[in-house]
């Protein structure tokens, strides 16, 4: 599975740029892909804080997670216009009947695929060897546009999570 995705974060917005993640419950089809994308770029050139433009990219990494950024350098993002961009995100999983909002289930890379897993499987996981230390890890919880582009992908042991589940008990592999 091809993780590169740097490139496509836009050069010209600063690296302190704030960052939304959301991610879907499942792949959304091609079609669905460029339906939303169409809807984000609508927003990003017409999103505004307190009637001044805001400086937006928006687009779906890995057909499954809606990246959401704003440049805060010219315009500050503020409770209006942040509300707006979850008016957006809410439209497109009504629109695609898909859950964007749930951050109890976390995505991994496993056998080059993406694989979601319930966080209070997490330890289940482990211990049955479909994630180790080193499984690549979705970290949605980044806040800015350097932060995307060094702790996204990591590896779990990298991660907030590696404390939270028990490997000691997993099996060993000969």
């Amino acid at each position: 599975m091809n993780l590169e995705y740097k490139s496509l974060l836009p050069a010209n917005f600063d690296d302190n740029s704030r960052v939304w993640i959301y991610q879907s419950s499942r792949m959304f089809t091609l079609s669905e892909v460029l339906n939303a994308e169409h809807i984000l770029n609508t927003f990003t050139a017409q999103w505004q804080a307190h009637g001044s433009p805001v400086k937006g990219f928006a687009t779906v990494f890995f057909g499954q997670f809606i990246v959401l950024m704003a440049d805060e350098t010219q315009t500050g993002v503020s409770g209006c216009s942040t509300d707006s961009s979850v008016r957006v995100i809410k439209e497109i999983e009504r629109q695609f009947n898909v859950p964007m909002f749930d951050r109890q289930t976390l995505a991994f890379v496993v056998k080059d695929k993406i694989q979601l897993l319930p966080l209070s499987q997490l330890n289940y996981a482990a211990q049955n060897g479909f994630i180790t230390p080193g499984t690549l890890y979705f970290n949605n919880t980044v806040l800015t546009k350097q932060a995307l582009e060094t702790n996204w992908i990591i590896p779990v042991q990298d991660s907030w999570l590696f404390n939270k589940i028990n490997f000691s008990a997993a099996p060993v592999s000969s």
